[in-house]
């Protein structure tokens, strides 16, 4: 028999089965100290410049950057031995001269590396997990600059410091080797940030890697050609001017232009910058070029939804 009490508990559990249980299986809240955005951004710096030369990913990935990096190193190292064999009294190439020398190598260095930093993360929509944490657009947009510009650099200095290396190896005036260093890693950092910014806009633009790659090896070596190009044929008609000034279309002879204003250097291209006011052009051009880009790179991303 059932009573009126049973009919009522039978109904209130039947009402909570209706709407559900919330159970406690034991999940504990979070209590560390929230590190917050600045870390965030620097984690993902890391991160990026250690996949720019495949650390801690497969031994594929590894294989590209580690061979580009012993390329631009081998030439170095050749350059050395035979210094300190000959009882040589100067290096073969000046320091700020080497990074122009092999261009090619930087070149597909950036062209590999680049979408890899950024167009894998468009491709498979992972933009929006690191913008819904306290990740801004323009953190992302620097961190990925900077990892960037970190890897070129580090492709660019190696060889630097054993030539460096090898030319106190065979006692090389100390003074002349230490100002030919110091100018050639400024040169370098420049051109990290000039390449860095290019390629990752290029990179922006699509999410195929594949894409990606092909078009900043394309606009590189296209704005070199015509401005090598452009540089003689003005130099051989005796324009000499219009030949510095050709030295604004590609990057690397850009940023060799701002070397030779700066320090003084020989020019690695047919013609450095016309005098005082060509040298302050190629700077503000240098300067406009990563700016430039940066901003068209954040607006980029303005694009990209969080959901």
């Amino acid at each position: 028999m059932t009573t009126s009490a049973d009919t009522g508990r039978s109904g209130e559990q039947s009402a909570v089965n209706e709407q559900g249980v919330i159970h406690d299986i034991g999940y504990r809240h979070y209590s560390g100290r929230r590190l917050g955005r600045g870390y965030v951004a620097r984690s993902l710096l890391v991160d990026s410049l250690r996949g720019a030369y495949g650390l801690g990913r497969s031994a594929k990935s590894k294989i590209l950057p580690m061979l580009l990096l012993a390329f631009m190193c081998l030439p170095a190292l050749v350059m050395v031995v035979v210094v300190n064999g000959t009882a040589g009294d100067s290096l073969p190439v000046a320091y700020t001269s080497y990074a122009f020398t092999l261009w090619t190598v930087v070149a597909i260095f950036l062209a590999g590396q680049a979408p890899q930093s950024v167009s894998r993360d468009l491709r498979f929509h992972t933009v929006p997990l690191y913008l819904c944490r306290p990740l801004q657009r323009t953190d992302y947009v620097l961190a990925k600059f900077a990892a960037l510009s970190g890897a070129l650099m580090l492709l660019l200095t190696a060889p630097l410091l054993i030539l460096y290396a090898g030319a106190l190896l065979a006692h090389l005036p100390l003074w002349p080797q230490t100002r030919g260093l110091l100018q050639a890693l400024a040169g370098a950092a420049l051109l990290a940030m000039v390449l860095a910014a290019i390629g990752l806009l290029i990179a922006a633009v699509t999410p195929r890697r594949g894409l990606g790659v092909a078009a900043i090896i394309t606009v590189l070596l296209v704005a070199t050609a015509v401005s090598g190009v452009t540089q003689g044929i003005a130099q051989d008609q005796g324009a000499t001017t219009l030949a510095g000034y050709g030295g604004l279309i590609g990057p690397f002879s850009l940023v060799d232009g701002v070397q030779v204003w700066l320090f003084g250097t020989q020019p690695s291209t047919p013609a450095g910058p016309p005098g005082t006011v060509g040298g302050m052009v190629f700077g503000l051009v240098a300067v406009a070029v990563v700016l430039g880009c940066l901003g068209l790179l954040v607006l980029r991303y303005r694009r990209v939804s969080v959901s």
